[in-house]
């Protein structure tokens, strides 16, 4: 049995079950490992921060947290340890292939969450989040950041299946972070925002090795922490190309996967 000093756990189809909730046997698993094994429980999501928070509170935790898949680090009293963004120049061109082919585009920054209009996408990310966007011209928004010299954390862009395929085939050419994490998303990212890079941010933190590490995770942008961790887990209802990047596959989201996993190698 391996050591393991730290526990990094996506959320979406991993942490939460597919009615977008915790439950309670994984909430006191967590509880136990957390509290009285005092092993820390990291969250690792491609969720702003607000996605994040209150997640953490359920379960009673305080740590930092890696958001946009790890271009945003905060610590637990909500400081920067890490960021990166996106080059204005890139969210141009990017824009222009959604404006012209109706895909919609949600801009990240910080803890904030832009969008153009409030469409049918937008509405059911914000039901499955429990955040309200903010309604705002993207060319003005653009303009600003490029004075400021900013950009955003994370671009989603939400369409049919077909769009989201045509819109990754042509901005292959950029060199960022691009996965679709279903059908119908497609997460863009600064080229240096990995979860692996976020993780190695606070294992220094918290002077772990890798091989002290776990990592749960269930879709393709979790496949460099699962194979960068000391003991990888892929979730049951992961897709085969992720499954055969893990050490270990546990049961489903829906069966309390991440619990079986911290019995098995934890408690």
């Amino acid at each position: 049995m391996k050591n393991l000093k730290m526990v990094c756990l996506d959320i979406d189809g991993t942490l939460l079950n597919s009615k977008h909730e915790i439950t309670e046997k994984v909430k006191s698993t967590i509880n136990v490992v957390a509290n009285e094994k005092k092993i820390p429980v990291i969250l690792v999501s491609a969720r702003m921060p607000k996605g994040i928070k209150f997640l953490q509170k359920e379960l009673g935790i305080e740590e930092p947290i890696i958001c946009y898949s790890g271009s945003l680090i905060l610590d637990k009293d909500n400081d920067v340890l890490a960021k990166e963004f996106i080059d204005v120049s890139d969210l141009e061109e990017i824009y222009k292939l959604t404006s012209k082919n109706n895909i919609h585009m949600s801009l990240y920054k910080d803890d904030e969450w832009y969008i153009e209009e409030l469409d049918y996408w937008a509405r059911q990310e914000s039901e499955i989040t429990n955040i309200i966007p903010n309604i705002i011209n993207f060319k003005e928004l653009i303009e600003k950041w490029k004075k400021d010299r900013l950009g955003p954390n994370k671009i989603l862009c939400m369409s049919k299946p077909e769009e989201i395929n045509f819109l990754k085939e042509n901005i292959k050419g950029i060199n960022l972070n691009i996965y679709p994490s279903k059908p119908t998303y497609l997460e863009i990212m600064p080229t240096k925002a990995s979860k692996t890079s976020a993780i190695n941010c606070l294992q220094k933190k918290y002077n772990i090795v890798r091989s002290e590490i776990i990592t749960m995770g269930d879709n393709y942008n979790d496949i460099d922490m699962l194979e960068y961790a000391g003991i990888g887990v892929a979730m049951g209802n992961a897709p085969e190309e992720v499954k055969i990047h893990a050490d270990d596959i546990t049961l489903t989201n829906d069966e309390n996967g991440v619990a079986e996993a911290l019995i098995k190698y934890i408690i």
